[in-house]
């Protein structure tokens, strides 16, 4: 694909979607609000989070206070794996998306949230997408596997099968769990980018916690208003890319495209169940809204 194949961008985008981060335009606030976003979960995640993401962290600890500036973040990311992170307005079309991220090219927005939204923003901004996605960039094994995602995802095109395959991205790269050490560990960018649900995915007795089954995952629905009701366990990121490259999707998409959908918490009599949840918050949620 080239930058002409790309639907039309924006006012003030390249033909490729990006734009400049213009870093020196932060205010000492938003550099204030990145910092305290931080450290809160810098502090929280050991314990709670794959250690290799704590190894990745020191991709974003730069010579600059606040907010990474995206050059000199690319320059050490690119020296580890090749990977380089690029501006953009906002939510980018999926050609666009898998494209980038095919070329090792991470999108991330550059807007960050107010300070009383700390707890919850429902748009990704710049710390959900720095903070919670480029650690584990900096892993050799997930480096390869986000870019195995992207080539997949432009085949996907050709099935008209993205929305099962964004399935795989969301109770993956973004609310993934892994086994590490024997016991559970968050991974996902929009788990580990949340304080209240890096608590709530590990100890919350509400939600299912099942182990990964790749075509399993791509029939399940998933919530994106709320902590999520379920969530997919992998072995290791070696078996997660594993099984991304050794599978071939065409035969996939068809053999799912006969089968129904899978409710988010139905269990299935197959699954691999560590935690069958009580859904308790969940329902206790949709019992206050009645």
């Amino acid at each position: 694909m080239t930058d002409s194949d790309f639907p039309t961008p924006p006012e003030g985008a390249a033909a490729d979607w990006t734009i400049p981060q213009n870093w020196a335009d932060y205010t000492p606030e938003e550099h204030a609000v990145w910092d305290t976003l931080f450290a809160r979960q810098a502090k929280m995640l050991p314990g709670r989070v794959a250690p290799e993401f704590i190894d990745g962290l020191d991709v974003l600890r730069l010579s600059k206070p606040g907010i990474p500036d995206f050059e000199e973040l690319s320059e050490v990311l690119m020296k580890r794996t090749g990977w380089q992170v690029i501006a953009v307005p906002g939510l980018v079309p999926e050609e666009v998306f898998f494209e980038h991220l095919a070329n090792r090219r991470f999108v991330a927005g550059q807007f960050i949230r107010l300070r009383q939204q700390l707890d919850y923003l429902q748009e990704p901004d710049i710390f959900h997408d720095v903070f919670g996605h480029v650690p584990l960039l900096a892993h050799p094994v997930f480096a390869d596997y986000m870019q195995a995602y992207g080539q997949g995802g432009l085949r996907s095109m050709e099935f008209g099968a993205i929305h099962k395959l964004a399935r795989l991205y969301w109770y993956t790269v973004e609310f993934g769990l892994i086994r590490s050490g024997g016991e559970q560990r968050i991974y996902g960018a929009g788990i580990v980018s949340s304080y209240g649900e890096s608590i709530f995915a590990l100890d919350d007795p509400s939600p299912n916690r099942i182990g990964f089954d790749l075509a399993r995952v791509m029939r399940t629905k998933y919530r994106i208003d709320d902590f999520q009701q379920n969530y997919f366990v992998i072995d290791s990121f070696e078996s997660l890319l594993k099984q991304t490259l050794e599978t071939d999707f065409a035969p996939l998409y068809a053999e799912l495209a006969q089968l129904p959908d899978i409710e988010i918490t139905e269990i299935l009599p197959e699954d691999r169940v560590y935690t069958q949840g009580t859904q308790a918050y969940a329902n206790g949620k949709r019992q206050a809204a009645e």
